[in-house]
């Protein structure tokens, strides 16, 4: 089976990382395991059978909370889909699953090191985001 698209490209788009005051870092520090990982994926067709892929990653507190932090990151992937592929269904699959599985250690590891880098060092995500899984649970 011959692969269906070619990464050309990817880069971190955009990085947020807010916490407004060392109160609110010490209170986010003891309960940042409540933190919620959040995952959005987007894209834009380009010229040449090119595609621009933007994963957005939210790290955040879903409680209301006034002391929180904010954490956020865009990478951008950029892939060239073969020119048999053709269906709507192949470069959802493509874009939602596919591009995702091949990307995401190196996202995982700078959202990590973005997290590290902030002051939360012990900061680690348990689980794997299983994009086969999400990708089959939507089309159901």
């Amino acid at each position: 089976m011959t692969k269906k698209f070619k990464i050309l490209g990817k880069f971190i788009r955009d990085m947020s990382s807010e916490t407004k005051d060392a109160a609110t870092y010490m209170f986010v520090k003891e309960n940042i395991s409540k933190y919620q990982l959040d995952i959005n994926i987007n894209s834009n067709p380009l010229k040449n059978k090119m595609i621009e892929i933007n994963t957005v990653l939210k790290f955040e507190d879903k409680q209301d909370s006034k002391k929180k932090s904010f954490f956020e990151m865009t990478y951008a992937t950029i892939i060239q889909v073969n020119s048999e592929t053709e269906s709507k269904n192949e470069l959802e699959k493509i874009i939602l699953c596919d591009a995702q599985i091949e990307i995401y250690p190196d996202l995982e590891k700078s959202f990590l090191d973005m997290l590290h880098n902030s002051g939360y060092p012990n900061v680690k995500f348990e689980k794997k985001i299983d994009f086969e899984k999400l990708y089959n649970q939507r089309l159901n």
